[in-house]
Order: C-alpha cells, then sequence, then structure tokens
C-alpha cells in the first residue's frame, strides 16, 4: 500500500479467493473507463437481429401474396428474421399439403435474399416458417 500511495496509483485487489491474495497496482479510474469504452464498443458493433411475423391464408391471392413478399423483402433486407404464420380454420385443416405448398411458394419469392432458419411445419392449426437473411 505504501508503494502505491507513494506513486499516487491505487492497490486493487484481483483475486480474493487465491492465497496468497493477488494485487495489481493501477489507475482503478483509468481501468474502469477503458472498461466501459470496450464495453460501448462491443454493442456498437453488435447487430441486434428482430424477428417480424407475416401471416397469410390457405386462399390468398396471388397479388396479395406478391404484397406480403414485398414486405418481406424489406424486412430480410434490413437483417431482420421472418416468420411466416398461415392459419388455417375450420375444413382448411384437412388440405394442409396445400398449406405447405402456399408457404413454399411464398418461400420461392424470397429465396433471393433469404434462406430457410425453419422449414415449413404444421403445429396445430398453422403452418410455421421461419427465414433468415443471407449473409
Amino acid at each position: 500500500m505504501d508503494i502505491a500511495s507513494n506513486e499516487g496509483l491505487d492497490l486493487v485487489l484481483m483475486s480474493s479467493s487465491s492465497t496468497p491474495y493477488v494485487c495489481k497496482i493501477m489507475d482503478y479510474g483509468k481501468y474502469k473507463f477503458d472498461a466501459i469504452k470496450k464495453e460501448k464498443e462491443l454493442k456498437k458493433n453488435q447487430k441486434i437481429s428482430n424477428l417480424k411475423e407475416i401471416q397469410l391464408s390457405l386462399t390468398i391471392d396471388t397479388h396479395d401474396m406478391e404484397v406480403k413478399a414485398k414486405h418481406g423483402l424489406r424486412f430480410l433486407n434490413d437483417g431482420d428474421k421472418v416468420k411466416v404464420v398461415l392459419r388455417m380454420k375450420g375444413r382448411q385443416q384437412a388440405y394442409s399439403k396445400n398449406a405447405i405448398e402456399v408457404v413454399k411458394s411464398f418461400y420461392n419469392m424470397l429465396s433471393s435474399v433469404g434462406t430457410y432458419d425453419k422449414e415449413p411445419e404444421v403445429v396445430g392449426r398453422n403452418v410455421i416458417m421461419i427465414i433468415s437473411p443471407k449473409k
């Protein structure tokens, strides 16, 4: 502690669990400042990816699907993942194969900028697919 006070620095305990204790002589204020600066730099470089949802129906028309595909393209170009949900009502549940075909044709519209993150699958009365942007 005398050496640290003579140099105008701090004595910092690095590891209290070891025997003998591990201490370091340093400027603690500068150390904290550098740690905060490094943490901010790491946060700035990471991209947060959101999950956007697009809902379809089994009886969707081609123009309506094209409009939804434009939204999907915009989401994928922004770096977000797209969750495609096709909800089947009533008697439509008997035609789940047709629903999967509709979802796959929707994927074909987005295949230039996205890839399957999760293949289309029937979950209850929904067909769910997740598309992630190509890198």
